[in-house]
């Protein structure tokens, strides 16, 4: 038995009528009987095109200001009929239903509803019931009947009967039908995580995808499911990879820490800054970022929390980065910029980050609040007899916003607003820190005047020791230790300063 079907009839009821004119058109020239309601009907009858309005089917006027047109057992009856099934057959014929080989809907808008900041009321009356119903039914009944679910498919509808003259083959049907499964559960999904307040459910969905090179290796397959180019507007340079994507995600969480301030410029490598600082221009402040380690900066990630100008990018040009981020660039800068074919050049545009973070975690998935608090001046608890001078106050929290931002164990090391090394991802913090202090003498900063922030507590009054010796004069820490007076007094007998913020910022 042949499992190709040729479309007779069709039930079309639409939101967005954009792109449907063709449809209708063809449907048309294939003698297809089209049945519809609304405000669809008025845009068929329009087109000059004969249309059987489904209250005559239904012999039931649409009732409450539109909310019931199509939910009728003569119109589901001729969707979800089995045409190989006899007893479904001789219904159809008692009963006068008609067959209905091809369902077209685009749903209500409701997610734009809700990001319009619509009222409730609004957002509720663009909860679709009929459509999603007309959705489901079609779909299950792919092998009798074509689902066209979204605005999105017209294009390829359209291809699919224009070249088998209303033919479609049960492949055909079962993908569409697919397609429209993920059309309603996106739909739900969004209902649900709208009306949600107290339900500790993971519901996610996600339309937009992008299939990456590869994953964090070649040997991995790797995805992005989310909008980009509602992120940035990509001006330059080949395809984001995956890690490309990992690192550029830790630059802008870092950056959004240090938005409206002065011009600011870090450079990161494997999700941690390995460059920072911060200037009265843009192209100092990149200079400076770069000292703190011109080596790992190869291959790295730049970001800018203002535009980036001319003198900036001939600067960049000689160094080989992956990627260049920031809200704006000058023209004659992306001129230069764009002189490497490979670099990719990003615009970041303002768009909310995610609340939450999620990732999976064993046979499950861990979700949490985003580490949302920066430390700030009013939140410091001065612990020690020896206070931070202000500048070194704008030092201890310019360190507070990187410590947040680095792998955990972190320790980190500044100096008049320029990151001077970080000890990043350290087993334990003495680790960290003497990872720090080496790094930072082998570029050849002078630690005296340094200042050091912590993710973390100190166990134990090493870490201050350490850096004491190695010229820190001031600590910014979480404290929270039933040791934290051990730190203090070595503070107090060696004329540190220490503040504590009472909020520890681990990053794993």
């Amino acid at each position: 038995m042949s499992t190709s079907k040729t479309i007779k009839s069709a039930l079309i009821s639409v939101f967005h009528k954009d792109g449907l004119e063709p449809i209708v058109k063809k449907l048309n020239e294939l003698n297809v009987t089209i049945y519809s309601t609304g405000g669809t009907e008025r845009f068929i009858k329009d087109l000059g095109v004969n249309v059987i309005p489904v209250e005559d089917v239904t012999s039931y006027p649409s009732i409450l200001g539109g909310r019931v047109k199509t939910l009728h057992p003569k119109v589901f009856g001729g969707i979800l009929n089995r045409q190989d099934h006899e007893g479904d057959v001789a219904e159809l014929a008692e009963y006068n239903i008609p067959q209905i080989d091809l369902v077209i809907v685009d749903l209500y808008p409701f997610e734009k509803t809700v990001a319009s900041g619509a009222s409730e009321q609004d957002i509720v009356e663009k909860i679709d019931i009929g459509g999603i119903s007309l959705i489901r039914a079609a779909a299950k009944n792919f092998k009798d009947t074509f689902i066209v679910s979204s605005m999105e498919q017209y294009d390829e509808f359209l291809e699919v009967i224009s070249k088998n003259n209303g033919e479609t083959t049960l492949a055909q049907r079962k993908k569409f039908a697919a397609k429209s499964f993920n059309v309603s559960s996106h739909y739900d999904t969004a209902i649900f995580n709208y009306f949600n307040e107290d339900e500790v459910v993971l519901k996610t969905s996600e339309q937009n995808s992008k299939v990456l090179r590869y994953g964090e290796n070649p040997h991995q397959k790797g995805y992005f499911f989310g909008d980009l180019e509602a992120m940035f507007d990509k001006l330059h340079g080949k395809e984001l990879s995956y890690n490309n994507l990992l690192d550029v995600d830790a630059a802008v969480n870092l950056i959004e820490e240090f938005k409206g301030e002065a011009p600011t410029f870090a450079i990161l490598k494997h999700n941690n800054a390995c460059g920072f600082a911060q200037r009265d221009t843009i192209k100092k402040a990149y200079i400076d970022a770069l000292a703190g380690d011109p080596v790992s900066a190869f291959g790295g990630i730049l970001i800018a929390n203002t535009e980036i100008d001319a003198d900036t990018s001939n600067e960049i040009h000689s160094l080989f980065c992956e990627v260049v981020i920031a809200p704006s660039f000058s023209e004659e800068a992306l001129t230069i910029l764009k002189g490497k074919k490979n670099r990719i050049i990003l615009v970041q545009k303002e768009v909310a980050l995610p609340k939450t973070t999620v990732r999976t975690c064993l046979n499950g998935t861990l979700v949490q609040d985003k580490d949302n608090i920066t430390d700030k001046l009013e939140d410091l608890k001065y612990v020690t007899n020896h206070k931070p001078s202000e500048s070194e106050l704008d030092d201890l929290l310019f360190a507070s916003k990187l410590c947040k931002n680095t792998k955990s164990n972190t320790i980190i090391l500044v100096k008049n607003k320029q990151l001077l090394a970080g000890g990043t991802g350290q087993t334990s913090r003495v680790d960290a820190l003497n990872q720090a202090i080496e790094k930072a003498n082998s570029f050849g900063f002078d630690l005296n005047g340094a200042v050091m922030a912590s993710d973390a507590f100190f166990p134990f009054p090493d870490c201050v020791e350490i850096a004491d010796k190695a010229g820190v004069k001031s600590v910014i820490q979480p404290g929270g230790s039933i040791k934290d007076q051990l730190s203090i007094d070595y503070c107090n007998e060696n004329d540190l300063s220490m503040v504590m913020t009472g909020t520890r910022h681990f990053k794993h």
